[in-house]
Parts: structure tokens; sequence; C-alpha cells
């Protein structure tokens, strides 16, 4: 079982930053992958980014040379680093730890429900004009 405790979402400015963390806490935290969906009411959730095992990324191409993802192993947490914010990055972002079908469900369309995984609770992020 994991637990992920998300932190750092809120409110800013169109074109200012945040960043968010999330902390894996549990038995068995290898060989996962660490991302963030966000979302919107009325829409499907859409996923962002992911840091993967092996230690590659992936950026959604709406928030790419914006959005950077990271990870710390050895304290199990992943950050993402949003800079540059738009009013449509407005939101509830949800962290997920992946134990499978990570790579389906963050880079192929519709394919959310291949994930095996655990998720937060979700934290807004509300970015103003």
């Amino acid at each position: 079982q994991v637990q992920l405790e998300e932190s750092g979402g809120g409110s800013a400015q169109a074109g200012g930053s945040l960043r968010l963390s999330c902390v894996a806490r549990g038995s068995d935290i290898r060989g996962i992958c660490m991302g963030w969906f966000r979302e919107v009411a009325g829409k499907e959730r859409e996923g962002i980014a992911v840091h993967y095992d092996d230690e590659s990324t992936y950026v959604t191409d709406s928030a790419k040379g914006r959005f950077t993802i990271y990870r710390n192993k050895l304290n199990h947490t992943a950050y993402l680093q949003m800079n540059d914010l738009k009013v449509e990055d407005s939101g509830t972002y949800y962290c997920v730890a992946g134990i499978r079908g990570c790579y389906s469900a963050f880079e192929r369309p519709h394919s959310i429900g291949r994930l095996a995984g655990y998720w937060g609770q979700g934290i807004q992020v509300i970015v103003s004009s």
C-alpha cells in the first residue's frame, strides 16, 4: 500500500510559478512511475507530466518548456515545477504513483483506465489573469 501526500498548490498570477510536491509513503515504492494528472470540471483527467522509473520523463505538449518534473528517489518525492503559468493551467492536480500502465495512461489519449496504482487526494491550482 502506498499513500501520497501532495503539497504546494494554491493561487498564482498568469506568468508566475508554483511547485507541486508529492511524497510517497509505503512498504514498497520501487519500480513505480510518479506523475501528475489535471482535472477540470466536465473533462477527463489529463496526464500532465510523469517521471518514469528509468529516469526518463514526459510532459504534455501544452506544458512543454514551462513545466518540469523531477524526482528524488531517496526520499520518494516527485516535484512538478510550473513556470510561466497560464489561466488554462488551473485545475485540480492529482499525484499518481503508477505500478503498471504509466506510459499508456500519460502518453496515449483516453487511456487513463490502463493505469494501476495509487492516487493522491488532489490539490487545487488557480491561475488568474
